[in-house]
């Protein structure tokens, strides 16, 4: 399918944050990647790709700025970078990689890594992990820019994150990274105790057992494992997930279990009420005080918070609390 452009001006911005403004265009919302397309102000003649919103893609149904005509059109590229991220595409702009730096270690030494197969189990994974040096590593499967992420940025405030990199096709991090292994081993060559790799907002999905955002998990996971990692997956349990492939451990698990090949671990949250088929190869973890622990972060899975959906955030905090009692 083509892009679907319009051109417009920019009536209104919102709100300016690193690397991303929010926007309006003949009165649309609409999101900037300034650090891609330049800086963005009111009157600007602007390219939008509206596509997403024509198709109704529910939380990934807004425009987004395709080209500022007015002050735009002759950025230079980053400064000593060569290596491109959407190559080949009409996209495509240059970054510069952490691999380029060299010093990469061959293996991660034992560091847990997290995988989340949705980024709203970031939080309650990192709330679990204070007090630990965690980098935060983006996989492709949702948003790729990491500067559409407002959890990212309350766990950066919060000193839940110390580093955060774009691996594969994601942008915007501290550093980025060619693929997701060269990711893991930049994040400990730069300190990280512990590593918490996601896809970004919104998720692919296609209600097949494998046509998902959420298979970056598996991936991230042996990586992690294959370097000498300790990989432990966030489960994706639900009580009140009106699909009925998302409730209890939803399908996009079962498919990630299924391609671990049991080299990472499991951990289930102590106390949970939903049927466990996880249970031979699962740990039990006590996830008591996590709402304290999640107190003031940014709580929200299909606009359900922690007493809508409590067990999805106790999952996800599960997670990380295994990871903290295997960090260094």
């Amino acid at each position: 399918m083509p892009l679907s452009l319009r051109r417009g001006t920019v009536t209104a911005v919102r709100d300016q944050v690193p690397g991303l403004a929010r926007i309006e265009v003949d009165g649309m919302p609409c999101v900037a990647y300034i650090d891609v397309t330049g800086p963005v102000e009111e009157g600007d003649d602007v390219l939008v790709n509206v596509q997403a919103r024509e198709l109704g893609l529910g939380s990934g149904g807004f425009d987004v700025l395709h080209a500022n005509l007015s002050r735009g059109l002759e950025l230079p590229a980053e400064p000593g970078a060569h290596v491109m991220k959407l190559p080949y595409t009409p996209i495509q702009f240059a970054v510069r990689h952490g691999e380029e730096d060299g010093g990469l270690p061959e293996t991660l030494g034992g560091v847990p890594v997290v995988g989340c197969s949705l980024h709203s189990q970031v939080a309650p994974a990192c709330a679990a992990l204070r007090g630990v040096r965690v980098a935060y590593v983006q996989v492709p499967g949702g948003a790729l820019p990491l500067a559409l992420s407002d959890t990212v940025r309350s766990l950066r405030s919060d000193e839940l994150l110390h580093l955060t990199i774009g691996a594969g096709a994601c942008f915007g991090g501290d550093a980025d990274a060619v693929n997701v292994h060269s990711a893991l081993a930049l994040a400990v060559a730069r300190g990280a105790e512990a590593v918490v790799a996601s896809i970004g907002p919104g998720i692919v999905g296609t209600a097949t057992r494998l046509g998902h955002g959420g298979v970056a998990a598996a991936e991230a996971l042996a990586a992690a494992a294959w370097l000498g990692g300790r990989a432990v997956l966030a489960l994706r349990i639900s009580e009140h997930d009106p699909r009925e492939r998302h409730r209890g451990v939803s399908h996009h698990t079962d498919a990630v279990l299924s391609l671990s090949g049991g080299s990472y671990a499991v951990p289930w949250p102590e106390g949970c009420p939903v049927e466990n088929p996880t249970a031979d190869g699962a740990t039990v973890v006590d996830v008591s005080g996590w709402r304290d622990a999640c107190a003031g972060l940014p709580l929200s899975h299909m606009g359900r918070g922690p007493d809508d959906d409590p067990w999805f955030f106790a999952a996800a905090f599960a997670a990380g609390r295994l990871a903290r009692g295997l960090a260094a």
